[in-house]
């Protein structure tokens, strides 16, 4: 299913979509441009909630490496 939507987009932007998508294919650059973009905010949104959670369990996670440290030595 699609729906027909109306946008402005600066001359200039459009005048780039113009040079490399292939000729009359406007809404399939777009539509592709436009799932890459999300794509590439939901890695990044990930990424951040990654390292968030890293640094939250880092204390716990540095206690629990040395309690294992400490029975390699036994």
């Amino acid at each position: 299913m699609s729906q027909n939507i109306n946008i402005y987009l600066p001359d200039d932007t459009l005048a780039e979509i113009d040079r490399l998508a292939p000729q009359g294919d406007r809404s399939r650059f777009i539509i592709e441009a436009v799932k890459f973009y999300i794509h590439e905010s939901n890695k990044r949104a990930m990424r951040d909630l990654l390292k968030e959670g890293a640094i939250v369990r880092a204390e716990r996670d540095l206690a629990l490496a040395q309690e294992w440290f400490g029975l390699d030595e036994v």
